[in-house]
């Protein structure tokens, strides 16, 4: 059998549903319920779902990694957001250079890790 994905979806937690809910659409991804604790939030092609359920070695282990054209132009537009200041809990890096690209760290309200990357060349 040859595997042929056409999308990769993760589910993630959230420790308080409705502020992480709010949070994402903030950050621009569209939502749609499925259940009453349960979401998918989409832009484009990408996507990911969203429960409310919590359990703290998962989410402080969870990473997702978001590979982006420009780093940096998405860490202003991030910046201009203001998410940071609005939502309890939520960290922001500048953007680190490493041998591979650069990227930057963005922590949602509970604690899930997004590394915003770009690839050299």
């Amino acid at each position: 059998m040859k595997l042929k994905p056409k999308s990769i979806r993760p589910f993630i937690g959230s420790k308080h549903f409705n502020v992480s809910r709010q949070f994402y659409r903030d950050l621009g991804f569209e939502e749609f319920v499925i259940s009453h604790n349960m979401s998918v939030f989409t832009k484009e092609k990408f996507a990911f779902y969203l429960q409310d359920a919590y359990v703290k070695d998962w989410i402080d282990n969870t990473m997702i990694f978001l590979e982006v054209d420009n780093v940096k132009e998405h860490l202003e537009n991030l910046k201009q957001l203001g998410l940071v200041n609005k939502y309890e809990n939520v960290r922001c890096s500048e953007v680190v250079n490493n041998d591979w690209g650069n990227e930057f760290f963005l922590h949602d309200p509970s604690g899930i890790l997004w590394h915003f990357g770009e690839f050299n060349s």
